[in-house]
């Protein structure tokens, strides 16, 4: 079975052949914060993506493009998705 890291990864890398990706599950840092999440799941990702397909996009339209990419994970029980997008060469929290 994948893992919804693992889906995400895959999507991303396909959208948008990226220089340097990493996909971080922060669901434990959540537990607690509502009833349903315990931390235990996967409903807390972080997306830290560079790829060139972000050049000369806003940074509206960098998340949009994320978003709309993984709507589907979002619709069956992704809570949150943190999203650093940038293009080569721009400053990254890496």
């Amino acid at each position: 079975m994948m893992t919804l890291r693992t889906r995400i990864e895959e999507k991303l890398v396909e959208a948008f052949a990226p220089e340097r990706l990493s996909v971080i599950d922060e669901s434990h840092l959540h537990a607690g914060h509502q009833p349903d999440i315990t931390g235990t799941g996967e409903t807390h990702m972080r997306v830290r993506i560079v790829s060139a397909k972000f050049a000369g996009l806003s940074r509206l339209a960098r998340h949009r493009a994320i978003t709309d990419l993984l709507k589907p994970e979002l619709e069956a029980g992704l809570h949150a998705l943190a999203v650093e997008p940038a293009a080569p060469g721009e400053a990254t929290r890496w």
